[in-house]
């Protein structure tokens, strides 16, 4: 599947559910929420959780868990990108010109 065909997919996706009705206020909350587990997740990978009510996870649980939450904040990102008419290959477009511009060999 393409980028742009998942793009296309995740906001159907959400419409369906009644998800993309959120507010971009409101879905910029859960996309800072999402945020906090991929920084949750890169610990448990990096240093582990040092908790004694919780057991070690194996490595490939962990790494699948980073995947989901990364894939949480990107599904976010579209939809708030998708509210205000932004693609992703805009998205990336402007990236690439932006620091190409700024670092400049």
């Amino acid at each position: 599947m393409s980028t742009k065909e998942y793009n296309e997919w995740i906001i159907d996706f959400y419409k369906k559910r009644g998800w993309y009705d959120y507010n971009p206020f409101i879905r910029t909350c859960f996309l800072t929420e999402e945020v906090g587990e991929v920084s949750r997740a890169v610990r448990s990978i990096e240093i582990g959780r040092d908790r004694p009510d919780e057991t070690l996870l194996d490595q490939s649980v962990l790494h699948n868990n980073l995947k989901e939450e990364l894939a949480d904040v990107l599904d976010n990102v579209l939809i708030l990108a998708d509210k205000y008419s932004i693609t992703l290959d805009e998205i990336m477009q402007y990236q690439i010109k932006k620091l190409e511009q700024r670092f400049e060999e």
